[in-house]
């Protein structure tokens, strides 16, 4: 994922609704409604309290950094947690927890794998000393096998997930993690048949992972797919991969209601 794709791939597509009486209830509910739908399969995974003086980490690639200045190591500020979903996020959790003194950081890079989050993990991560770690990542894991000559494979990209949380835990034990579902939308733009089945491999392997270290996992396709009962797929996405404004919006109420923030 790089930069110049954040401004040349956005255009909107035929609105085409499912048209089911199970779609066309949700379709009347509003986005918490659409949000609830899609963590209902994760309401065992453990929910997480944000405490005084809380450092979080937003982790992952460019839907993550989505235009975050890389000059700026300050914590909530928008320049430094640049103009997306780690935004959205950061704002809210300020709002709604204005007494705990929580410091918001943001240091996606676009274009990253998990291998390139490895190389850069001392001082993007371990340095910082997170109470609260987040990490989105895993699209350009694939995506680039399809665009970027990367010849990573599924097991590469689970061995180099784990091997990271590993270090991270073994150097921050007590951290509380937050692992994002990669996601994409197909049918718009970058996102074709030839992405299928392996992309759901790879969102399969980001679920497993998150069981496995006992973090909250944030089901970010669902809550695409289930919003394709209210707008189709290019109302929430520029490219099939990156969110448009409204897609930054569910990104953040997901992550938020599946934290328990």
């Amino acid at each position: 994922m790089i930069r110049k794709t954040l401004k040349d791939t956005f255009k909107p597509g035929r609105r085409h609704f499912l048209k089911t009486a199970s779609v066309g209830t949700l379709a009347a509910a509003g986005i918490p409604q659409i949000v609830s739908a899609a963590l209902a399969k994760e309401k065992s995974a453990p929910k997480l309290k944000f405490n005084t003086g809380d450092v979080v980490l937003f982790q992952g690639d460019s839907i993550t950094d989505w235009g975050r200045d890389h000059k700026k190591d300050e914590f909530n500020t928008t320049p430094a947690l640049g103009s997306g979903y780690a935004l959205i996020t950061a704002s809210k959790l300020l709002l709604d927890h204005a007494d705990k003194g929580l410091k918001i950081y943001n240091k996606g890079i676009s274009g990253n794998k998990v291998y390139q989050l490895a190389e850069r993990w001392d001082t993007d991560c371990l340095a910082i000393k997170p109470n609260i770690l987040s990490i989105h990542i895993g699209v350009n894991d694939f995506w680039h096998t399809l665009t970027g000559g990367y010849t990573g494979t599924i097991d590469t990209y689970i061995a180099d997930y784990k091997k990271l949380l590993t270090r991270t835990k073994e150097a921050l034990p007590d951290v509380k993690l937050v692992i994002c579902e990669p996601f994409a939308s197909k049918g718009v733009r970058a996102v074709d048949d030839k992405w299928y089945p392996t992309f759901d491999l790879f969102r399969k392997a980001a679920h497993d992972i998150a069981a496995e270290y006992n973090a909250v996992f944030v089901p970010f396709q669902a809550a695409f797919d289930k919003a394709l009962a209210t707008a189709p797929a290019a109302y929430w996405s520029l490219d099939g991969v990156h969110p448009s404004v409204a897609g930054e919006a569910l990104m953040a109420q997901t992550w938020i209601k599946a934290v328990g923030a």
